[in-house]
């Protein structure tokens, strides 16, 4: 079966009708699930079940479930998380095992509702210029740090049958705007960028998925990095990233022009999946329909990591719990 190059997202807390038609029709490689769509665990569950019957096939659902400012899922249901920095300095020379038993953690909660993907680690490198979006959402200042917390993390969710979505690639942590509004400019130089901000990237280049950064690299390419057949390049050949890559969501104001067209523009680039999320139905079939079924190197990308997904390491929640509250003196809620 040939996916639809689209991860869509649902109005709701059920699919409506028209919803159902739009996805049985273009068949999307996946879905991603807001706050608006989560109300109580058997609930999750039966839209799940939903979205994956539309679509035809066992579609990849993932999440933003970072922590502290970026998390879906919250109390009193679920666990809520302080944020990646607070967490990361709270936990000190135990962070690399205290992030893996976070995201194991995290991953129990989401495959128990049948969500087996989310939308971490992020690794991009925090410095003094990264804007007050992102800052707290970072893992550090470091990119070795950085990198072996993201592995961590990234385990953490394998272990537990979810696949990791490192973002923003090739790295966001320069910005001085939240993308959601603006277009940022990155000023530093390539060689620069290869050492510090590019490195966690390519130390997990393994990982099964990726989202690309909206960010313009000036001394790279004038275009920002989701729709820039160079920066592609630069991912895919120096940072040694061969596996899917997702555009972030191209609704957000960082990128300028019609949906359908920017669907076009960052594939033709070399983007696998376009991520399209918060809009009106009649658009989400535009830019389905822009976006069309993947080519062969992006479904061959798709299969592996779908094949990527594992079944859960059985593990005792309790004591594990206790143990992160003990690394973290307890610490563990937000």
């Amino acid at each position: 079966m040939r996916y639809g190059a689209t991860i869509l997202d649902a109005t709701g807390l059920r699919l409506t009708p028209d919803e159902k038609a739009l996805f049985r029709a273009v068949k999307p490689f996946g879905f991603i699930l807001f706050a608006r769509n989560i109300d109580t665990p058997d609930q999750v569950r039966a839209l799940c079940a939903e979205l994956r019957e539309a679509a035809g096939h066992n579609a990849v659902i993932t999440i933003d479930q970072e922590g502290g400012r970026v998390q879906r899922l919250r109390g009193p249901v679920w666990r809520d998380w302080t944020p990646p920095m607070t967490f990361v300095q709270a936990a000190g020379a135990d962070a690399a095992q205290a992030m893996y038993i976070r995201f194991r953690l995290i991953a129990d909660e989401l495959f128990g509702l049948g969500i087996d993907s989310n939308c971490a680690p992020m690794v991009d490198v925090a410095g003094p210029q990264t804007h007050e979006f992102l800052y707290n959402r970072c893992y550090g200042t470091d990119p070795d740090q950085v990198a072996a917390l993201g592995r961590a993390a990234a385990d953490g969710m394998l272990d537990g049958g979810v696949l990791p979505v490192v973002k923003h690639i090739p790295g966001h942590g320069r910005a001085t705007m939240d993308s959601h509004f603006n277009l940022p400019l990155v000023g530093a130089d390539h060689a620069t960028l290869t050492a510090h901000d590019f490195a966690p990237f390519k130390a997990l280049n393994d990982l099964p998925m990726g989202m690309t950064a909206h960010l313009v690299y000036d001394a790279i390419d004038p275009r920002p990095a989701t729709l820039s057949p160079v920066m592609m390049d630069v991912i895919r050949s120096e940072i040694g990233f061969d596996n899917l890559i997702m555009t972030d969501d191209i609704s957000m104001k960082a990128l300028d022009g019609a949906v359908d067209q920017i669907s076009r523009d960052a594939l033709a680039a070399g983007c696998d999946v376009i991520l399209y999320c918060n809009a009106a139905l009649s658009d989400r079939a535009a830019v389905a329909d822009a976006a069309g079924e993947m080519t062969d190197a992006a479904q061959t990308r798709a299969v592996r990591a779908l094949n990527a997904r594992r079944t859960p390491d059985e593990i005792d929640i309790p004591a594990l719990t206790a143990k992160l509250d003990a690394l973290l003196g307890g610490g563990l809620h937000g």
